[in-house]
Protein backbone atom coordinates (compact mmCIF):
# COMPACT_ATOMS: atom_id res chain seq x y z
CA UNK A 1 0.00 0.00 0.00
CA UNK A 2 1.40 3.42 -0.97
CA UNK A 3 2.42 5.77 1.86
CA UNK A 4 -0.20 8.39 2.70
CA UNK A 5 1.41 10.61 5.34
CA UNK A 6 2.27 14.18 4.24
CA UNK A 7 5.94 13.94 5.19
CA UNK A 8 9.07 11.98 4.31
CA UNK A 9 11.57 10.32 6.68
CA UNK A 10 15.23 9.69 5.89
CA UNK A 11 16.75 6.69 7.65
CA UNK A 12 20.56 6.69 7.70
CA UNK A 13 21.91 3.18 8.10
CA UNK A 14 20.75 -0.20 6.81
CA UNK A 15 21.51 -2.52 9.70
CA UNK A 16 18.97 -4.47 11.72
CA UNK A 17 17.57 -1.39 13.48
CA UNK A 18 17.29 0.73 10.34
CA UNK A 19 15.62 -2.01 8.34
CA UNK A 20 13.12 -2.82 11.10
CA UNK A 21 12.27 0.89 11.35
CA UNK A 22 11.71 1.22 7.60
CA UNK A 23 9.51 -1.88 7.54
CA UNK A 24 7.52 -0.44 10.43
CA UNK A 25 7.23 2.99 8.83
CA UNK A 26 5.96 1.55 5.56
CA UNK A 27 3.38 -0.47 7.46
CA UNK A 28 2.29 2.81 9.11
CA UNK A 29 2.01 4.41 5.64
CA UNK A 30 4.98 6.72 6.24
CA UNK A 31 7.07 7.61 3.19
CA UNK A 32 10.75 6.88 3.81
CA UNK A 33 14.11 6.24 2.20
CA UNK A 34 16.98 4.29 3.72
CA UNK A 35 20.48 5.56 2.97
CA UNK A 36 23.25 2.97 3.40
CA UNK A 37 26.94 3.88 3.23
CA UNK A 38 27.99 0.48 1.90
CA UNK A 39 27.38 -0.65 -1.70
CA UNK A 40 24.86 -3.23 -0.42
CA UNK A 41 23.18 -4.27 2.79
CA UNK A 42 25.69 -6.16 4.94
CA UNK A 43 26.36 -7.07 8.58
CA UNK A 44 29.67 -7.85 10.24
CA UNK A 45 30.01 -10.57 12.85
CA UNK A 46 28.43 -13.99 13.00
CA UNK A 47 25.89 -14.79 15.69
CA UNK A 48 23.51 -12.27 17.24
CA UNK A 49 21.09 -13.14 20.03
CA UNK A 50 17.60 -11.88 20.77
CA UNK A 51 15.71 -12.03 24.04
CA UNK A 52 11.97 -12.72 24.23
CA UNK A 53 11.27 -8.98 24.40
CA UNK A 54 12.97 -8.49 21.03
CA UNK A 55 11.00 -11.30 19.42
CA UNK A 56 7.73 -9.78 20.66
CA UNK A 57 8.82 -6.41 19.26
CA UNK A 58 9.44 -7.99 15.86
CA UNK A 59 5.92 -9.37 15.82
CA UNK A 60 4.44 -6.01 16.78
CA UNK A 61 6.33 -4.09 14.07
CA UNK A 62 5.33 -6.56 11.37
CA UNK A 63 4.55 -10.29 11.63
CA UNK A 64 6.78 -10.96 8.63
CA UNK A 65 9.81 -9.70 10.60
CA UNK A 66 9.08 -12.37 13.20
CA UNK A 67 8.56 -14.90 10.41
CA UNK A 68 11.96 -14.02 8.97
CA UNK A 69 13.48 -14.55 12.40
CA UNK A 70 11.81 -17.96 12.64
CA UNK A 71 13.24 -18.88 9.24
CA UNK A 72 16.84 -18.52 10.42
CA UNK A 73 16.76 -18.85 14.22
CA UNK A 74 18.84 -21.46 16.04
CA UNK A 75 18.04 -22.54 19.56
CA UNK A 76 19.64 -24.93 22.02
CA UNK A 77 19.96 -28.44 20.63
CA UNK A 78 18.55 -30.40 23.54
CA UNK A 79 14.77 -30.23 24.20
CA UNK A 80 15.38 -30.11 27.95
CA UNK A 81 17.49 -26.96 27.40
CA UNK A 82 14.85 -25.20 25.32
CA UNK A 83 14.19 -22.52 27.98
CA UNK A 84 17.84 -22.08 28.99
CA UNK A 85 19.50 -18.77 28.17
CA UNK A 86 22.96 -19.90 29.29
CA UNK A 87 24.37 -22.54 31.59
CA UNK A 88 27.07 -20.90 33.71
CA UNK A 89 30.00 -22.95 34.97
CA UNK A 90 33.54 -22.30 36.19
CA UNK A 91 36.10 -22.20 33.39
CA UNK A 92 39.13 -21.27 35.50
CA UNK A 93 39.82 -22.33 39.08
CA UNK A 94 40.90 -19.70 41.58
CA UNK A 95 40.61 -18.32 45.08
CA UNK A 96 40.29 -14.91 46.67
CA UNK A 97 39.50 -13.65 50.17
CA UNK A 98 39.19 -17.19 51.46
CA UNK A 99 36.74 -18.24 48.74
CA UNK A 100 37.64 -20.88 46.17
CA UNK A 101 36.08 -21.79 42.84
CA UNK A 102 36.77 -25.18 41.32
CA UNK A 103 37.02 -25.96 37.62
CA UNK A 104 33.81 -27.20 35.94
CA UNK A 105 31.58 -26.30 38.92
CA UNK A 106 28.07 -25.64 37.61
CA UNK A 107 26.91 -22.22 38.79
CA UNK A 108 23.48 -21.55 37.27
CA UNK A 109 21.02 -22.62 34.60
CA UNK A 110 19.53 -19.25 33.67
CA UNK A 111 16.08 -19.45 32.07
CA UNK A 112 14.78 -16.71 29.79
CA UNK A 113 11.37 -18.19 29.02
CA UNK A 114 10.03 -20.55 26.41
CA UNK A 115 12.48 -19.37 23.72
CA UNK A 116 15.64 -19.78 25.77
CA UNK A 117 18.82 -18.81 23.90
CA UNK A 118 17.88 -17.73 20.39
CA UNK A 119 20.46 -16.69 17.83
CA UNK A 120 20.67 -15.95 14.15
CA UNK A 121 23.53 -15.46 11.75
CA UNK A 122 23.53 -11.67 11.24
CA UNK A 123 23.81 -11.85 7.46
CA UNK A 124 21.04 -14.43 7.15
CA UNK A 125 18.64 -12.40 9.31
CA UNK A 126 19.49 -9.25 7.38
CA UNK A 127 18.59 -11.07 4.18
CA UNK A 128 15.17 -11.86 5.64
CA UNK A 129 14.61 -8.19 6.50
CA UNK A 130 15.76 -6.99 3.09
CA UNK A 131 13.04 -9.12 1.47
CA UNK A 132 10.47 -6.90 3.20
CA UNK A 133 11.84 -3.62 1.83
CA UNK A 134 10.31 -2.67 -1.55
CA UNK A 135 12.57 -1.90 -4.48
CA UNK A 136 13.52 1.76 -4.64
CA UNK A 137 13.32 2.45 -0.91
CA UNK A 138 17.08 1.97 -0.38
CA UNK A 139 19.95 4.03 -1.78
CA UNK A 140 23.52 2.76 -1.44
CA UNK A 141 26.94 4.40 -1.28
CA UNK A 142 25.40 7.20 0.81
CA UNK A 143 27.70 8.01 3.72
CA UNK A 144 26.30 10.95 5.67
CA UNK A 145 28.47 14.06 5.91
CA UNK A 146 26.16 16.71 7.32
CA UNK A 147 22.55 17.77 7.85
CA UNK A 148 21.38 21.33 7.25
CA UNK A 149 18.03 23.11 7.17
CA UNK A 150 16.59 24.84 4.14
CA UNK A 151 13.19 26.33 4.78
CA UNK A 152 11.02 23.66 6.35
CA UNK A 153 13.13 20.79 5.02
CA UNK A 154 16.19 18.98 6.34
CA UNK A 155 18.92 18.51 3.74
CA UNK A 156 21.22 15.49 3.98
CA UNK A 157 24.66 16.02 2.46
CA UNK A 158 26.58 12.85 1.56
CA UNK A 159 30.27 12.19 1.09
CA UNK A 160 29.71 11.46 -2.62
CA UNK A 161 28.58 15.06 -3.12
CA UNK A 162 24.87 14.31 -3.48
CA UNK A 163 22.07 15.76 -1.37
CA UNK A 164 18.59 14.63 -0.39
CA UNK A 165 15.68 16.28 1.40
CA UNK A 166 13.47 14.95 4.18
CA UNK A 167 11.14 16.16 6.91
CA UNK A 168 12.86 14.07 9.59
CA UNK A 169 16.17 12.20 9.80
CA UNK A 170 16.65 9.05 11.88
CA UNK A 171 20.27 8.08 12.48
CA UNK A 172 20.64 4.29 12.53
CA UNK A 173 24.28 4.52 11.55
CA UNK A 174 25.85 2.47 14.29
CA UNK A 175 28.34 2.93 17.10
CA UNK A 176 30.48 5.37 15.06
CA UNK A 177 27.38 7.34 14.11
CA UNK A 178 27.85 10.53 12.14
CA UNK A 179 24.28 11.50 12.99
CA UNK A 180 25.14 11.33 16.72
CA UNK A 181 28.06 13.71 16.17
CA UNK A 182 25.80 16.12 14.30
CA UNK A 183 23.04 15.95 16.91
CA UNK A 184 25.22 16.24 20.03
CA UNK A 185 28.11 18.10 18.30
CA UNK A 186 31.47 16.38 18.00
CA UNK A 187 33.04 17.85 21.15
CA UNK A 188 30.23 16.68 23.46
CA UNK A 189 31.55 14.15 26.02
CA UNK A 190 28.90 11.63 24.95
CA UNK A 191 29.37 12.09 21.20
CA UNK A 192 31.77 9.17 20.74
CA UNK A 193 31.93 5.65 22.12
CA UNK A 194 34.43 4.80 24.87
CA UNK A 195 36.41 1.64 25.52
CA UNK A 196 34.67 -0.56 28.08
CA UNK A 197 37.85 -2.15 29.41
CA UNK A 198 36.98 -5.50 27.80
CA UNK A 199 37.91 -7.13 24.53
CA UNK A 200 36.89 -10.43 22.95
CA UNK A 201 38.15 -13.08 20.58
CA UNK A 202 35.46 -14.26 18.17
CA UNK A 203 35.42 -17.27 15.94
CA UNK A 204 33.46 -20.28 14.72
CA UNK A 205 33.83 -24.04 15.16
CA UNK A 206 32.13 -26.70 12.99
CA UNK A 207 29.66 -28.42 15.29
CA UNK A 208 30.96 -31.93 14.63
CA UNK A 209 34.40 -30.88 15.86
CA UNK A 210 32.88 -29.16 18.90
CA UNK A 211 30.92 -32.29 19.80
CA UNK A 212 34.02 -34.46 19.49
CA UNK A 213 35.97 -32.15 21.80
CA UNK A 214 33.34 -31.22 24.41
CA UNK A 215 30.57 -33.78 24.22
CA UNK A 216 27.06 -33.29 22.93
CA UNK A 217 25.57 -31.30 25.83
CA UNK A 218 28.23 -28.61 26.07
CA UNK A 219 28.58 -28.23 22.31
CA UNK A 220 24.93 -28.07 21.28
CA UNK A 221 23.61 -25.88 24.12
CA UNK A 222 24.62 -22.36 25.17
CA UNK A 223 27.38 -22.14 27.79
CA UNK A 224 29.30 -19.47 29.68
CA UNK A 225 32.60 -20.43 31.31
CA UNK A 226 33.40 -18.01 34.15
CA UNK A 227 36.84 -17.01 35.38
CA UNK A 228 38.60 -14.13 37.06
CA UNK A 229 38.86 -11.23 34.59
CA UNK A 230 37.61 -13.34 31.68
CA UNK A 231 34.75 -15.48 30.43
CA UNK A 232 34.00 -17.59 27.37
CA UNK A 233 30.59 -18.09 25.85
CA UNK A 234 29.45 -20.54 23.19
CA UNK A 235 26.14 -21.11 21.45
CA UNK A 236 24.93 -22.88 18.31
CA UNK A 237 24.16 -20.99 15.09
CA UNK A 238 23.34 -21.99 11.49
CA UNK A 239 20.61 -24.41 12.60
CA UNK A 240 23.09 -26.20 14.83
CA UNK A 241 25.79 -26.71 12.20
CA UNK A 242 28.24 -24.30 13.82
CA UNK A 243 29.32 -23.24 17.32
CA UNK A 244 29.78 -19.49 17.79
CA UNK A 245 32.52 -18.59 20.30
CA UNK A 246 33.25 -15.31 22.08
CA UNK A 247 36.12 -15.30 24.57
CA UNK A 248 36.31 -12.15 26.73
CA UNK A 249 39.20 -10.68 28.65
CA UNK A 250 39.75 -7.60 30.80
CA UNK A 251 42.41 -5.12 29.68
CA UNK A 252 44.01 -4.19 32.95
CA UNK A 253 45.12 -0.68 31.98
CA UNK A 254 41.62 0.12 30.65
CA UNK A 255 43.02 1.59 27.43
CA UNK A 256 42.67 0.58 23.77
CA UNK A 257 45.46 2.24 21.81
CA UNK A 258 45.02 0.44 18.48
CA UNK A 259 43.07 2.58 15.98
CA UNK A 260 41.49 -0.63 14.71
CA UNK A 261 38.66 -1.96 16.88
CA UNK A 262 38.70 -5.32 15.08
CA UNK A 263 41.80 -7.14 13.90
CA UNK A 264 42.83 -10.70 13.05
CA UNK A 265 44.12 -12.87 15.87
CA UNK A 266 45.82 -16.25 16.23
CA UNK A 267 45.43 -19.38 18.30
CA UNK A 268 48.78 -18.63 19.93
CA UNK A 269 47.63 -15.18 21.03
CA UNK A 270 44.46 -16.62 22.55
CA UNK A 271 46.32 -19.39 24.38
CA UNK A 272 48.72 -16.84 25.84
CA UNK A 273 45.76 -14.77 27.05
CA UNK A 274 44.01 -17.76 28.66
CA UNK A 275 46.91 -19.38 30.51
CA UNK A 276 45.63 -21.41 33.47
CA UNK A 277 42.12 -21.89 32.14
CA UNK A 278 40.54 -25.34 32.14
CA UNK A 279 40.73 -28.04 29.52
CA UNK A 280 37.32 -27.26 27.99
CA UNK A 281 38.15 -23.62 27.37
CA UNK A 282 41.54 -24.52 25.93
CA UNK A 283 39.93 -27.02 23.57
CA UNK A 284 37.45 -24.38 22.41
CA UNK A 285 40.19 -21.84 21.74
CA UNK A 286 42.23 -24.42 19.85
CA UNK A 287 39.36 -25.19 17.47
CA UNK A 288 38.29 -21.62 16.66
CA UNK A 289 38.65 -20.88 12.96
CA UNK A 290 39.91 -17.51 11.71
CA UNK A 291 39.61 -15.73 15.06
CA UNK A 292 39.41 -11.96 15.32
CA UNK A 293 39.88 -9.80 18.40
CA UNK A 294 37.27 -7.09 18.99
CA UNK A 295 37.64 -4.11 21.31
CA UNK A 296 34.34 -3.59 23.13
CA UNK A 297 33.15 -0.01 23.16
CA UNK A 298 29.89 1.53 24.38
CA UNK A 299 28.30 4.96 24.55
CA UNK A 300 28.28 7.31 27.50
CA UNK A 301 24.67 8.32 28.17
CA UNK A 302 23.51 11.02 25.78
CA UNK A 303 21.34 13.74 27.36
CA UNK A 304 18.87 13.42 24.48
CA UNK A 305 18.21 11.10 21.54
CA UNK A 306 16.69 13.87 19.40
CA UNK A 307 17.11 17.51 18.49
CA UNK A 308 14.53 19.20 16.32
CA UNK A 309 13.60 16.64 13.67
CA UNK A 310 16.83 14.61 13.93
CA UNK A 311 16.75 11.46 16.03
CA UNK A 312 18.96 8.48 16.96
CA UNK A 313 18.07 4.78 17.02
CA UNK A 314 19.88 1.57 17.95
CA UNK A 315 23.66 1.61 18.34
CA UNK A 316 23.75 5.23 17.21
CA UNK A 317 21.73 6.09 20.31
CA UNK A 318 22.89 3.56 22.92
CA UNK A 319 25.67 1.25 21.75
CA UNK A 320 26.25 -1.36 24.43
CA UNK A 321 28.62 -4.17 25.24
CA UNK A 322 27.21 -7.63 24.40
CA UNK A 323 27.12 -9.14 27.88
CA UNK A 324 23.32 -9.35 28.12
CA UNK A 325 22.65 -10.20 24.49
CA UNK A 326 20.32 -7.21 24.44
CA UNK A 327 21.80 -4.61 22.08
CA UNK A 328 20.07 -5.65 18.86
CA UNK A 329 16.84 -6.20 20.76
CA UNK A 330 16.90 -2.62 22.02
CA UNK A 331 17.23 -1.39 18.43
CA UNK A 332 14.13 -3.38 17.53
CA UNK A 333 12.23 -1.96 20.52
CA UNK A 334 13.31 1.51 19.32
CA UNK A 335 11.97 0.73 15.85
CA UNK A 336 8.65 -0.43 17.28
CA UNK A 337 8.03 2.66 19.37
CA UNK A 338 9.26 5.16 16.79
CA UNK A 339 7.37 3.64 13.86
CA UNK A 340 4.10 3.64 15.83
CA UNK A 341 4.58 7.25 16.94
CA UNK A 342 5.46 8.50 13.47
CA UNK A 343 2.49 6.59 12.12
CA UNK A 344 0.24 8.76 14.28
CA UNK A 345 1.68 12.04 13.03
CA UNK A 346 -0.49 13.76 10.45
CA UNK A 347 1.50 16.93 9.83
CA UNK A 348 5.21 17.73 9.55
CA UNK A 349 4.63 20.30 12.27
CA UNK A 350 4.05 17.48 14.77
CA UNK A 351 7.10 15.36 13.97
CA UNK A 352 9.10 16.76 16.86
CA UNK A 353 6.33 15.75 19.28
CA UNK A 354 6.80 12.13 18.20
CA UNK A 355 10.58 12.29 18.57
CA UNK A 356 10.28 13.89 22.00
CA UNK A 357 7.92 11.13 23.18
CA UNK A 358 10.23 8.46 21.78
CA UNK A 359 13.14 10.00 23.67
CA UNK A 360 11.20 10.16 26.93
CA UNK A 361 10.27 6.46 26.83
CA UNK A 362 13.20 4.80 25.09
CA UNK A 363 16.21 6.64 26.49
CA UNK A 364 15.96 5.56 30.16
CA UNK A 365 15.42 1.87 29.36
CA UNK A 366 18.04 1.58 26.63
CA UNK A 367 20.67 3.45 28.64
CA UNK A 368 19.99 1.18 31.61
CA UNK A 369 20.81 -1.76 29.31
CA UNK A 370 24.21 -0.17 28.59
CA UNK A 371 24.97 0.28 32.29
CA UNK A 372 23.80 -3.16 33.39
CA UNK A 373 25.67 -4.83 30.54
CA UNK A 374 28.95 -3.55 31.95
CA UNK A 375 27.84 -4.77 35.38
CA UNK A 376 27.08 -8.20 33.92
CA UNK A 377 30.64 -8.58 32.69
CA UNK A 378 31.95 -7.95 36.20
CA UNK A 379 29.64 -10.66 37.53
CA UNK A 380 30.65 -13.21 34.88
CA UNK A 381 34.32 -12.45 35.48
CA UNK A 382 34.14 -12.65 39.29
CA UNK A 383 35.07 -8.97 39.62
CA UNK A 384 31.93 -7.85 41.46
CA UNK A 385 33.15 -6.50 44.80
CA UNK A 386 30.05 -7.54 46.75
CA UNK A 387 29.99 -11.09 45.34
CA UNK A 388 33.64 -11.96 44.76
CA UNK A 389 34.08 -15.70 44.31
CA UNK A 390 30.84 -16.56 46.19
CA UNK A 391 29.14 -18.74 43.56
CA UNK A 392 25.87 -18.99 45.49
CA UNK A 393 25.53 -15.22 45.49
CA UNK A 394 26.47 -15.21 41.82
CA UNK A 395 23.80 -17.81 41.06
CA UNK A 396 21.08 -15.76 42.77
CA UNK A 397 21.98 -12.69 40.75
CA UNK A 398 22.37 -14.53 37.46
CA UNK A 399 18.94 -16.11 37.68
CA UNK A 400 17.05 -12.81 37.94
CA UNK A 401 19.19 -9.96 36.67
CA UNK A 402 17.92 -9.91 33.05
CA UNK A 403 14.23 -10.43 33.76
CA UNK A 404 13.49 -6.70 33.60
CA UNK A 405 14.76 -6.77 30.01
CA UNK A 406 13.04 -9.98 28.92
CA UNK A 407 9.68 -9.44 30.67
CA UNK A 408 9.00 -5.92 29.42
CA UNK A 409 5.35 -5.21 28.55
CA UNK A 410 5.86 -3.65 25.12
CA UNK A 411 2.20 -2.71 24.68
CA UNK A 412 2.46 -0.62 27.85
CA UNK A 413 5.71 0.93 26.62
CA UNK A 414 4.08 1.92 23.33
CA UNK A 415 1.05 3.31 25.20
CA UNK A 416 3.33 5.41 27.43
CA UNK A 417 4.96 6.87 24.33
CA UNK A 418 1.58 7.59 22.75
CA UNK A 419 0.42 9.30 25.94
CA UNK A 420 3.61 11.37 26.04
CA UNK A 421 3.09 12.47 22.45
CA UNK A 422 -0.51 13.40 23.18
CA UNK A 423 0.72 15.23 26.31
CA UNK A 424 -1.76 13.43 28.54
CA UNK A 425 -1.12 11.59 31.81
CA UNK A 426 -0.12 7.98 31.20
CA UNK A 427 -3.10 5.63 31.11
CA UNK A 428 -5.69 8.32 30.36
CA UNK A 429 -7.87 8.10 27.27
Amino acid sequence: MAPEKPFHVAVCGGGIGGLCLVIGLLRQKVSCTIYEAAPAFAEIGAGVSFGPNAVRAMEMIHPLIAKGFENCVTMNGWPEKKETWFDFRVGKAGSRDGQEVLIDTHVADVKSGKLGQTSVHRAHYLDELVKLVPHGVAKFGKRLKDITEEGDKLVLLFEDGTREEADAVIGCDGIKSRTRHILLEADHPAASAVFSGKYAYRGLIPMDKAVDALGDELARNSQIYMGYRGHVLTFPIDKGKTMNVVAFRTKLDGEWEDPMWVRPSTTEEMFADFVGWGDKVRKILGLMENPDVWALFDHPPAPVFYKGRICLLGDAAHATTPHQGAGAGQAIEDALVLSVLLGQVNSPANLEDALKAYDAVRRPRSQRVVTTSREASHLYELENASIGFDLEKARRQLEVRCKWIWDEDLSTQVKMAQDAMAKRPAGKL
